[in-house]
C-alpha cells in the first residue's frame, strides 16, 4: 500500500501532527525522511526495504552512504539527508548523555532523559540517577539487568554510590520491555523498601519511573512516594 492510499488521518505526517512523532514506528519515521520514492517504488516500500536489510538498531545507526545507495528509490541527496538526520540525533543524544548538570525536576524530565537508553532493550535494566541539591544529575549508573526484584536489586549497592557521589537524592528508573508500564508487585515492594531505606540513610528516593515503549509510570506522580 502506498502512503497516498492510506486514509489521511493514518498517514505518518498526520499522525505525527496529531499524536506526536514519538508514536510513529521506524517504518513511518523513515517514510517521512524519504518523503517520495521513485518510479515504481513508494516511500513506504523504500522504508520497508531499509528495515528488511538492516533490522538491527546498531546496523541502522551505522549505515553508510554506499549501503543506502544500494537501495532502490534512494539517491545521493536522499541518502545524505537520512545520514545527516541520524548524525544530528546521535550528537544531540551524546550531549545530553554526558551533561553532568542536567536538571530533573519532574517525571517527564526523567522520562525524556532516559527513554532512549532503553530503546529496543529486550530485558529489564535498572538505573539509579544520583542528584545534587538542585536536582541535577551527578551520575547515572546501571546497577542491574534482568527481572527486577528485591533478590537481585541490592539496596547496599544503590546507597553505596549515593554516598560515593555525595548525592542528596536518588531516582530509580527501569524499563518494561513488554511496553506495559503498570508496576508489578515486586516493583511496588522494592520501591517501598527503597523509600524507607532512603529515610533511614537521609538520602531520599524521590521517584521510581518505569519506562515503556512511548510512555512512563511515575510512583511519585501516582502518589505512591510522598514529598519529604
Amino acid at each position: 500500500m502506498r502512503i497516498k492510499d492510506i486514509p489521511v488521518s493514518s498517514r505518518p505526517r498526520e499522525r505525527a501532527i496529531n499524536e506526536g512523532v514519538q508514536t510513529l514506528s521506524l517504518e513511518e519515521l523513515f517514510a517521512i525522511l524519504i518523503q517520495k520514492g521513485s518510479k515504481g517504488v513508494s516511500a513506504r516500500e523504500v522504508a520497508l526495504e531499509i528495515l528488511k536489510r538492516y533490522p538491527n538498531s546498531t546496523d541502522l545507526l551505522n549505515l553508510s552512504l554506499k549501503q543506502l545507495l544500494e537501495i532502490k528509490g534512494i539517491g545521493t541527496a536522499k541518502a545524505i539527508e537520512i545520514l545527516s538526520a541520524f548524525e544530528l540525533g546521535k550528537r544531540l543524544y551524546l550531549q545530553v548523555d554526558h551533561q553532568d548538570k542536567f536538571s530533573l525536576r519532574t517525571a517527564e524530565d526523567i522520562y525524556q532523559y532516559m527513554r532512549y537508553v532503553f530503546y529496543e532493550k529486550k530485558q529489564e535494566y535498572f538505573y539509579c540517577l544520583y542528584l545534587n541539591p538542585r536536582s541535577e544529575v551527578i551520575e547515572r549508573r546501571l546497577l542491574f539487568m534482568g527481572t527486577i526484584n528485591r533478590s537481585v536489586v541490592h539496596p547496599r549497592e544503590i546507597f553505596k554510590y549515593a554516598y560515593l557521589n555525595s548525592a542528596s537524592s536518588i531516582v530509580c528508573v527501569h524499563n518494561h520491555p513488554s511496553g506495559n508500564i503498570s508496576p508489578s508487585r515486586e516493583d511496588i515492594r522494592l520501591t517501598e523498601a527503597l523509600v524507607e531505606l532512603g529515610k533511614v540513610n537521609a538520602i531520599p528516593v524521590v521517584d521510581h519511573v518505569i519506562i515503556g515503549n512511548s510512555t512512563y509510570y511515575s510512583f511519585y506522580e501516582d502518589g505512591k512516594i510522598l514529598d519529604l
